[in-house]
């Protein structure tokens, strides 16, 4: 079981005002490709697994928005880090049977 949940909104500061959503949608795309467990909210997304491999994925999804021209990257994070381990599907459970 992981031991860290990471949720992120990644706010790039697009090149002429063009539309950020292209830049979302590619950090999000970074994210699936390492290939850690993660759900996208309206607002941040939030990953799962150990804190050093979603540190390192946040790093990409930087480093890709800078590839992508970004004048400057607010990357707003939040950790719950838990020795005995959580999920996802640990907090979310009982809303999710709601849908």
């Amino acid at each position: 079981m992981a031991h860290t949940l990471v949720s992120i909104q990644i706010i790039p500061r697009t090149p002429d005002g063009k539309d950020i959503i292209p830049y979302v949608d590619r950090a999000i795309e970074i994210i699936d490709q390492a290939g850690v467990p993660y759900r996208v909210g309206p607002l941040e997304t939030t990953m799962e697994g150990e804190l050093p491999e979603l540190l390192r994925i946040i790093e990409q999804m930087n480093a890709e928005m800078v590839k992508m021209e970004a004048a400057s990257i607010l990357s707003q994070v939040k950790i719950l880090h838990q020795p005995d381990g959580i999920s996802i599907s640990e907090l979310t459970q009982k809303y999710d049977q709601r849908s």
